[in-house]
């Protein structure tokens, strides 16, 4: 990371598990930020495959490598902010990319909010499927019932000491637990209308059937996890933006996602174009 780096205030933890013919794409993103690159910390979580293991050897000085036996992204993600000391902390997944001017955007939302304690973006899909996918802004209410926030929001160490980091026991849906521990913590995001995030979505990524029982697996293991949060929505509705209705469809509609799996597989295809195969 050159020394001038207007990001060195910021660590970005890539965990990696086999995916290195991904890594270098991810790398480059980083590299290519306005402003410079920020620190960059890739953790092989225990990678098997000698591709891999033949990038993370290659990795030029601007790239910190840890090593540890395979335990999950999420204890991957947590070492690696451990390892780190800036004040600011960020996790890439190993197959997706930081779009041009990320940092910027996301450093401005935090500036723009003083008390929050990350900043999240739009998503942008890659690979399979193209388009953009908007979440709406920062609700208390409305995180209960939806999955808002992906990992890579920009994040401020105070609130990752504060919850703990990811729970390695959540292996579902564990960015939508990290923010509801936030949450039952007292703290706050905002969300800045830039694209911040580049998600590959890979060919055989998406089985509706089977992701459907896992969310409602995880739907319910979190709740039961946070259930005195929960108990607090009457609390949370009165700070929400949603209104009667809006906060009606994400607790009945959101929660429990109705809508048979094959049925929500076409309108995801139509809305993001899923290329022939």
């Amino acid at each position: 990371m050159p020394a001038a780096s207007d990001h060195a205030d910021v660590t970005v933890v890539i965990p990696c598990f086999n995916y290195g013919r991904f890594l270098p794409e991810a790398l480059d993103s980083l590299r290519a930020q306005d402003g410079g690159s920020p620190r960059i910390l890739v953790v092989d979580d225990g990678s098997t495959d000698d591709a891999t293991h033949a990038v993370l050897e290659s990795l030029s000085a601007d790239v910190d490598v840890m090593r540890q036996s395979n335990a999950g992204p999420s204890a991957a993600r947590n070492a690696g902010f451990r390892a780190a000391t800036t004040p600011l902390l960020l996790a890439l997944d190993a197959d997706d990319m930081l779009a041009p001017g990320a940092l910027s955007a996301l450093k401005e939302g935090l500036r723009s909010d003083p008390s929050a304690g990350f900043s999240y973006g739009v998503m942008q899909f890659f690979g399979a499927w193209s388009g953009k996918l908007t979440m709406p802004d920062w609700d208390p209410y409305g995180l209960l019932y939806r999955h808002t926030i992906g990992a890579s929001a920009l994040t401020r160490r105070e609130l990752l000491d504060d919850v703990g980091g990811f729970d390695p026991e959540i292996r579902g849906f564990e960015d939508w637990e990290l923010w509801l521990h936030a949450l039952a913590k007292g703290w706050h995001g905002v969300r800045v209308p830039a694209v911040t995030i580049l998600y590959r979505q890979q060919e055989d990524a998406t089985n509706f059937t089977s992701a459907r029982r896992e969310y409602r697996r995880w739907y319910g293991v979190i709740r039961a996890k946070h259930a005195d949060l929960y108990a607090r929505r009457s609390e949370l509705a009165r700070e929400s933006k949603l209104g009667l209705l809006g906060r009606g469809i994400y607790r009945f509609y959101w929660g429990p996602r109705p809508v048979p799996a094959a049925l929500e597989q076409r309108l995801y295809n139509a809305l993001w174009g899923r290329r022939a195969q």
